[in-house]
């Protein structure tokens, strides 16, 4: 594969204040002890670096004051602005974390392409191209590198990259035909393929990012510092009623909004989806990675896992690790102790060790020679022992596959379902009613604290069926991928189903002092990973289908990885719906050929039946460990 060329770039100084609120995505990236300590630590400058096709990009430079050494770089791109602009104008946070600022780098940031102070026209994860024909994240990223280091004064030759959420995926879209002075890479909360990630889930809408897709969907005419979308401001705080309102979802945005009308355009997994999926680029990666995600990442948590597991099934001989604790998205950014997702505390400190001890370090030995590479392959976090633990691959090799199946009466068993046992449950689904994803539903953007949300609320609806196995006698420890083997039934012609995989409290749990107020640990049923199918997928993302009124059909459902221990009087439950609103959009349960184009009448009632007899068994195919 044929290295990225690079042609002229130049430089000019720039001086303009930006006065824009951080996107939900970036706004965990601002915090840091103080700003005047990077006032007095770090100089700024700001340039426009040309690209080899003649487009400028705005570049702000922060490097160390002290003159008596070399420094590397460390470049994060993103969409989000890299605000304050102007020379005089200092964030909270131009690093992943004090620890780094204090240690001292030449940090970087640059507006990506028609966005914000940089010209061109913005492209939704653009796809890559290989080679140096064509203009992609790769020959953006190559041009900037070289620039860099031969006009930064200090530098020691050596860049590094880094970035969370979206800032994530260009660090990942980096990788392949990396500049050779590119020598460490941390893609954090990365996207990789929207068609399982952000704005979809095998298919199915993320209806809870409808509010921001302005924040993408509309070009600028020229740099600015200002917000040139309009992000709408609902005048309810009830997400269920306003989500309900929208009506026909094509209709919900104007022909300006150029991403909802791709969106809109492509509702299956078609040639536009597949070309900006990064995972087939991710070839002759030759540079340190360290690939970072949290279990509770509700928004990116495809990502992380499957740019990890790529890069080590096509470069075996890179340095290649994977990162894996217990956050929500780009929690690990924040230090704050006692450290909790939603109700549930995971410990103290728990980021800021990763600060110390995992990220600094990486950079430090790949970047400064300084210090040892990290020493695991994975290093992930147990969730219900709530520690952190190393393992020499991922998934670990001495786990063995196993299958929970489902059983009348609500029970699950490793033992499969006998002939004496009722056939199936059902429930009945209707998308007028939709169940909802969360207790206490609030109109934000992109939820996340519902993923270690109790779903005892769930449970309570009769639209939502639920199987459990008798308290455990010893602990079961799950390590790795999950998959959904539904064998399922329907009235309608297309329907949505979701399994939850959730961790039952004893119900003599004792609260804590850091448990909230109303809430009760006894008896919860903490969620540990969900996940949905838009049923018309079932077969082929490109080619959907209807289902076939009252015919058994099998469904798989892949959950994303897990590493959580159910101890011991615990007990492990699976709980399956067909709706989970407004977190995604409505299935009409009538077969459309485009769900956004869905009309009232399209909306009907469906019996849903799910099989656990011993010719349709339904099962979660998982990993113990030994």
């Amino acid at each position: 594969m044929a290295m990225k060329s690079v042609a002229s770039v130049a430089c000019l100084s720039v001086g303009i204040v930006l006065g824009v609120v951080p996107p939900p995505e970036a706004a965990a990236q601002q915090e840091s002890s103080t700003g005047s300590y990077l006032q007095d630590h770090y100089l700024k400058y700001e340039y426009r670096v040309r690209m080899r096709d003649g487009i400028e990009l705005f570049t702000v430079v922060y490097a160390p004051r002290d003159s008596t050494r070399a420094y590397p770089i460390l470049l994060k791109r993103t969409p989000y602005s890299c605000r304050p602009y102007g020379p005089e104008a200092y964030p909270g946070r131009i690093g992943p974390s004090p620890v780094m600022e204090e240690e001292g780098y030449v940090f970087v940031c640059q507006d990506v392409r028609g966005r914000y102070m940089s010209e061109g026209r913005f492209d939704n994860m653009r796809p890559h191209v290989d080679g140096d024909a064509a203009i992609d994240e790769s020959s953006d990223t190559y041009d900037t590198v070289e620039w860099l280091i031969h006009n930064v004064p200090r530098n020691n030759g050596k860049v590094g990259m880094w970035g969370i959420s979206y800032p994530g995926f260009y660090a990942a879209a980096a990788l392949p035909e990396a500049h050779p002075a590119l020598v460490a890479s941390s893609p954090q909360a990365p996207i990789s393929d929207l068609f399982f990630d952000d704005f979809h889930h095998h298919g199915a809408y993320l209806l809870s990012y409808w509010l921001i897709t302005p924040l993408f969907g509309h070009q600028k005419k020229e740099p600015t510092p200002e917000n040139w979308f309009t992000i709408q401001r609902p005048r309810t705080r009830d997400g269920y009623k306003f989500y309900l309102g929208i009506g026909r979802l094509s209709d919900s945005y104007g022909e300006d909004n150029f991403f909802w009308r791709q969106i809109v355009e492509h509702p299956n997994y078609d040639e536009f989806w597949q070309r900006r999926n990064i995972l087939p680029h991710l070839k002759d990666v030759r540079h340190a990675v360290m690939t970072v995600g949290g279990w509770f990442d509700a928004e990116d948590l495809y990502g992380p896992l499957h740019i990890y597991e790529t890069l080590e099934r096509e470069n075996p001989s890179t340095f290649n690790v994977l990162v894996m604790g217990p956050w929500s998205h780009g929690g690990w950014s924040r230090s704050r102790s006692p450290h909790m997702v939603g109700n549930i505390r995971f410990g103290d400190d728990i980021s800021g060790w990763y600060q110390r001890e995992v990220e600094a370090p990486f950079f430090r030995y790949f970047l400064k020679g300084r210090g040892e590479p990290p020493a695991f392959e994975a290093l992930t976090f147990d969730t219900g022992r709530k520690e952190w633990r190393t393992f020499e691959a991922w998934p670990p090799a001495d786990a063995r596959t196993e299958r929970l199946y489902l059983h009348g009466g609500g029970r699950l068993s490793a033992e499969p379902p006998a002939s004496s046992e009722p056939q199936y449950t059902e429930y009945v689904s209707d998308p007028s009613e939709p169940v909802p994803y969360t207790d206490a539903i609030r109109l934000v953007g992109t939820p996340r604290l519902y993923m270690t949300e109790d779903q005892r609320f769930a449970g309570r609806r009769p639209d939502v069926i639920e199987f459990q196995t008798d308290e455990l006698e010893r602990d079961v420890t799950l390590a790795g991928d999950i998959m959904a083997h539904l064998e399922v039934w329907t009235t309608g012609t297309a329907a949505d189903w979701v399994v939850k995989l959730i961790d039952v409290y004893p119900d003599d749990e004792p609260n804590d002092e850091h448990t909230p107020q109303g809430v009760v640990l006894g008896g919860y049923e903490m969620m540990v990973r969900s996940e949905v199918i838009r049923g018309r997928f079932r077969n082929s993302y490109e080619h959907p289908e209807p289902f076939v009124p009252g015919e058994v059909t099998e469904v798989r459902l892949p959950l994303q990885d897990v590493l959580p221990t159910f101890e011991e009087g615990h007990r492990i439950m699976v709980q399956i719906q067909s709706t989970w609103f407004p977190l995604i959009d409505r299935n009409p349960q009538s077969y459309v050929a485009n769900v956004f184009e869905a009309t009232e009448e399209d909306f009907v009632k469906a019996a849903q039946r799910v099989y656990h007899s011993p010719g349709h068994s339904t099962f979660l195919e998982v990993k113990v460990l030994r």
